[in-house]
């Protein structure tokens, strides 16, 4: 059987600048993901630290910080069957260059410093990074099944 999973999403300040917010978040909804919780919001030093701390100390951890806190970003937990894997599939590939045709990475990204989304590489990653944008005790909606979840519940 197949596992539901929430994973972190932020839609960056290129995207958001760019106008695009409804049309990166019907590619999950399209397919059949839940967004549980959602908000704009502007990011701070703190939250900016704590969001790329593995990245510290690197060449590049400066301009992600900078880049991050430059305008506000649209955070999101998004909800589904494998949405870890599925929702990177759908990002593509970190560096637009070589993101498959039809992500939205490849779709709406002019270069690799404007790749306009992240999204978590691992269920501890998304609930560390869910962590840092929302309180997950009163933030996610989570009291609602999707479609495909009352198919596949009719199922069982």
């Amino acid at each position: 059987m197949t596992d539901t999973e929430r994973t972190f999403v932020a839609i960056k300040p290129d995207a958001v600048q760019r106008g695009l917010m409804g049309k990166i978040i019907t590619r999950f909804e399209e397919k059949g993901f839940k967004i549980i919780a959602m908000k704009m919001l502007e990011v701070t030093q703190e939250q900016a630290a704590k969001h790329y701390e593995e990245h510290y100390g690197k060449p590049f951890y400066n301009g992600l910080v900078r880049f991050i806190t430059s305008a506000p970003i649209v955070a999101m937990v998004v909800e589904g069957i494998n949405a870890v894997a599925e929702v990177r599939h759908i990002l593509g590939a970190t560096n637009p260059a070589n993101a498959d045709v039809g992500s939205i990475r490849a779709d709406f990204s002019p270069i690799m410093a404007c790749n306009c989304v992240h999204a978590s590489d691992s269920v501890a990653s998304a609930e560390r990074e869910a962590k840092i944008y929302f309180d997950v005790e009163k933030e996610l909606c989570t009291n609602w099944k999707t479609m495909m979840e009352i198919v596949l519940d009719g199922q069982k």
